[in-house]
């Protein structure tokens, strides 16, 4: 188990966009943590950002970093498939993680990491950065000191009009990716309101995907490079009404593709008794009334601001040395993954799902 007073030690399984991030913030805490190690499937990409970020070693596989006692904890940045089997291997070596969502590929894998963790003691942690984002906080200080009264309803969404990432590649393969965008930037909607709303059980869900312009190679994004050979059987836009355990509601909007007028910020709002909260990208509103007059609050992000991925980052390092349950606990990443499969679900079936949370 790492200890308090000694930096720690980092590796790396993948070396792609996602995994540089991380490689950035990290950079930026050098008395917590040191950059130890990298691997990837592309020896070359790998090789690249060791020298990149000063990174001391490059393994040839994941299972060799695994295998190095010197290395502490892991970020795991690959595609979803590979989530919860490297996070598991991970786990059984003792290591601490930081895994990318979604956390699984689907509920049965989710599962799988669940019962790792159980038994490994370890630190897991998912990087829902928005949470981290500074109106966010506001919005949930606000939220826990009960400004907003009860929360019976949220909104949330993230609406791309062109946005089809690697069309052909991963992304769009459903044995590969999971899903299309309920699962890429759905889960992070998910994710925060229901964090906002004090974390609610979801009970049932009632929700619709549809593909509509994917499969005739429309609406395609400029990340990622396509693979015009490759094939795309994901959705581009779900929808999804949620019930929670205490009477709340949460809907949820996501699309890659749709003719809309342009692209959004992701959004939440949030309907409570005493006050509401708005936020769209890293901006926000509180509104409440007063003396039966609207009253209004604009929510911005102070100027000296770190960022949302470097306290992110620097919470992951002290659930580490405090040996304590992160915001974003495997527990967490398990209801998003139990969520998106009943929107799956009773999108196949037109029926409402009920939520089984036997493990």
């Amino acid at each position: 188990m790492t200890t308090s007073n000694k930096l720690i030690r980092l590796g790396f399984i993948g070396a792609g966009n996602i995994a540089n991030v991380h490689m950035e913030m990290f950079g930026k805490l050098p008395d917590s943590v040191e950059l130890a190690g990298v691997t990837d499937v592309y020896a070359s990409l790998a090789e690249a950002r060791a020298k990149q970020h000063h990174i001391a070693r490059v393994y040839a596989t994941s299972d060799e970093l695994l295998a190095d006692p010197n290395i502490d904890a892991v970020v795991i940045g690959v595609s979803n498939e590979w989530h919860a089997p490297i996070a598991v291997k991970a786990l059984e070596a003792g290591k601490h993680v930081l895994l990318e969502k979604p956390m699984a590929i689907d509920l049965a894998a989710a599962k799988t990491i669940v019962e790792a963790h159980r038994k490994a003691g370890t630190v897991l942690m998912i990087p829902h950065q928005l949470r981290w984002e500074s109106v966010a906080m506001q919005v949930k200080e606000q939220a826990d000191k009960g400004s907003l009264g009860r929360i019976y309803h949220a909104k949330a969404g993230w609406l791309r009009r062109k946005g089809i990432p690697g069309w052909g590649t991963w992304f769009t393969q459903m044995s590969k990716s999971g899903g299309g965008p309920l699962i890429d930037i759905g889960v992070h909607m998910l994710d925060l309101s229901l964090y906002l709303m004090g974390n609610p059980r979801p009970v049932s869900v009632f929700g619709s995907t549809y593909a509509e312009f994917g499969p005739r190679k429309k609406g395609i994004g400029t990340w990622g490079k396509p693979d015009w050979n490759g094939i795309y059987d994901v959705e581009d836009f779900a929808t999804a009404l949620i019930k929670l355990d205490n009477g709340a509601t949460l809907s949820l909007d996501v699309s890659w593709a749709a003719l809309i007028e342009t692209d959004s910020q992701p959004y939440v709002h949030l309907l409570g008794t005493e006050g509401g909260a708005a936020l769209r990208g890293t901006s926000g509103k509180l509104m409440s009334e007063q003396f039966d007059r609207e009253a209004n609050v604009e929510l911005s992000v102070p100027k000296d601001d770190e960022g949302s991925r470097i306290r992110m980052s620097r919470h992951f390092v002290e659930c580490i040395r405090g040996n304590r349950e992160p915001i974003t606990s495997v527990m967490t990443g398990y209801t998003n993954n139990l969520i998106l499969d009943a929107i799956y679900k009773s999108s196949r079936s037109g029926r409402e799902v009920v939520l089984d949370w036997e493990l």
